[in-house]
């Protein structure tokens, strides 16, 4: 291949030779150990960082500055962090990584336009805080809900403009200040440090799953929803991408309705798309992985240290030893909002521990026998009024008096761990989803 569109990011010309990047990637003169050693690591970590930095070795180097010219830079997020270094979180742990991954329900952009109204503005649909352990032994991958009540601090619009500090649902972060806003927010939150992002799409996420031919899960019942214009039998069934858009976001019509059971639902799916692009026909077959890079590329925005195929490399590079048992999903503990049953609020003294435990580099453990969070049967006859406003495309947002606040960070600084690790409801990458 010929093909240099794009910008260079000022990385090292890399060689055009499959096994470039050596020994470090496993890679052997059949190419068999290089299948086996990847897959230990890669099954269930954050998909975007892993097709396109495992994939690019297969893929060949020759397209190296048309793939890493398709991410897109967030420029503008890097300066208005920037403006708040001072009051930003400390990291405690040198070489641990915290990496916001965000998914965007954005209405612009192309093949977006059908799923809504575009406002101008977008919200943060699925958001996850993705935990690498100094030594790279261990991952944990915590989902923020959309819902949960939160301080969110005077973020700067996209008009220029400057946002009030409020208390508000956490996706009004990233739709009234994109990413700088929803990073500052998750900080203010957890007090853990965010070191990288990544920003996808609803079209960047389906063209990804197309390109691999489709992504099959295990469904425990027959889905009808309308809403998502899904209709699927029970069982193992392949999902194209307009079926796996619709699949992810689902809520009411799928399990128990809870968006603690569809953060659930996301998790398990990110962990089968990565297992089909780790397949044999995917990874080995130029003219299959080619496409799947193009699209996971083009739908990506990152901040500007991993805007570049060399830059999400050095960033994953030493993750190939995570054993799947050290994979961990999970939701951060919530329940029914006090002022509102269709909201959520931080359960704690639990989501304390685990943030203090990962600011910590701490190791958490997980189990999916633990109980549904309170929140999935909560008696809405609790909630009581509270002043409203509504969003720009309909959408309201519910705010309350000081005493409502929900969640908070413990004492600043603090580093004490609890002993021994907490446990919390989860799942690992060593599970099987159809057991």
């Amino acid at each position: 291949m010929t093909d240099t569109a794009g910008t260079s990011s000022g990385a090292p010309e890399p060689t055009a030779t499959p096994g470039a990047l050596g020994p470090e990637l496993g890679a052997t003169p059949t190419g068999a150990g290089v299948i086996r050693r990847r897959r230990r690591w890669l099954r269930h970590t954050s998909a975007g960082v892993a097709v396109l930095v495992v994939g690019a070795a297969g893929a060949g180097w020759a397209a190296y500055e048309k793939l890493s010219g398709n991410i897109t830079a967030d420029n503008d997020a890097a300066a208005e962090l920037a403006r708040y270094e001072k009051e930003r979180p400390t990291a405690l742990v040198r070489g641990a990584q915290n990496i916001l991954l965000i998914g965007s329900d954005s209405r612009a952009g192309n093949g977006n336009a059908k799923y809504g109204r575009d406002s101008g503005t977008e919200r943060s649909d699925t958001t996850i805080l993705l935990h690498l352990a100094a030594d790279r032994r261990s991952a944990t991958a915590v989902s923020l809900p959309r819902d949960l009540m939160v301080d969110v601090p005077s973020c700067r619009r996209p008009d220029g403009g400057r946002t009030e500090p409020m208390l508000a649902m956490f996706n009004y972060a990233f739709q009234k200040g994109g990413s700088a806003c929803t990073i500052r927010t998750v900080e203010k939150l957890t007090d853990i440090r965010v070191d990288h992002h990544m920003v996808v799409d609803f079209n960047g996420f389906k063209e990804m799953v197309d390109a691999v031919d489709g992504v099959q899960v295990c469904l425990r019942e027959p889905i009808d929803d309308k809403e998502a214009k899904l209709k699927l039998p029970a069982g193992k069934v392949t999902l194209d991408g307009e079926q796996s858009l619709g699949y992810v976001r689902a809520r009411k019509s799928i399990g128990n309705g809870s968006d603690t059971d569809r953060m659930d639902r996301q998790q398990r799916f990110l962990g089968a798309l990565v297992n089909k692009v780790r397949g044999n026909d995917v990874l080995l077959n130029p003219t299959k992985l080619y496409p799947v890079l193009d699209a996971a590329t083009s739908s990506l925005t990152t901040d500007p240290a991993l805007a570049s195929l060399r830059g999400l490399y050095d960033l994953v590079r030493g993750m190939r030893d995570i054993p799947t048992d050290q994979v961990r999903f999970l939701t951060v503990p919530r329940t029914s909002y006090v002022y509102n049953a269709n909201r959520d609020q931080l359960v704690e003294p639990a989501a304390q521990e685990l943030f203090t435990r990962l600011r910590a580099d701490e190791p958490v453990t997980v189990s999916k026998d633990l109980p549904e969070d309170a929140a999935d049967t909560a008696d809405t006859a609790d909630s009581v009024a509270t002043s409203s406003f509504e969003s720009d495309d309909g959408e309201a947002f519910d705010f309350s008096h000081e005493d409502g606040k929900a969640g908070g960070k413990g004492p600043a600084g603090s580093s004490a761990t609890p002993d021994p690790a907490p446990t919390f409801r989860g799942n690992t990458a060593a599970e099987d989803a159809c057991e």
